[in-house]
């Protein structure tokens, strides 16, 4: 299988929703379609298509820069805190290796970051608490109440 899903654990409970993905290129669209699907009960008032864009990216560099010796996955946590958003994306990957690029208009790569940081209201990376690293992103205001 190349994915678990786990819905809200407990009522009181922040957490929205996760999943574990392989560290596999078709993981970046199941995360997206998953993501979807699965916050849209929730009904945020953040734009979902931003939320899903930013978790492929944060998704996509998982893959693409975490590292281990052993089989791993990329693990996505998605959390009401208020009225905010967090979604957290976890890896097996070194926290110091996370850095935000300014991209040229030619390079072929480097604009994940970027775009997590023009798109939300605020982001934060350091060691996750499974071991590696953990990308977080904020959509603030994501509910009205």
């Amino acid at each position: 299988m190349a994915y678990t899903l786990d819905r809200n654990p407990s009522p009181e409970s922040p957490r929205l929703g996760a999943m574990t993905l392989h560290p596999t290129a078709e993981s970046v669209p199941r995360a997206r379609r998953w993501f979807h699907k699965f916050i849209a009960p929730y009904n945020p008032a953040c734009s979902v298509d931003d939320c899903a864009l930013m978790i492929s990216e944060l998704v996509t560099n998982a893959i693409v820069y975490g590292r281990a010796d052993d089989p791993w996955v990329v693990r996505v946590e998605w959390y009401r805190e208020g009225t905010s958003l967090r979604v957290e994306v976890h890896n097996p990957g070194f926290p110091a290796n996370v850095r935000l690029r300014k991209p040229d208009a030619n390079d072929a790569h480097g604009r994940g970051l970027f775009l997590v940081d023009s798109i939300a209201d605020s982001w934060h990376s350091g060691p996750s608490r499974f071991g590696g690293t953990v990308v977080s992103f904020v959509m603030a205001d994501a509910w009205l109440s």
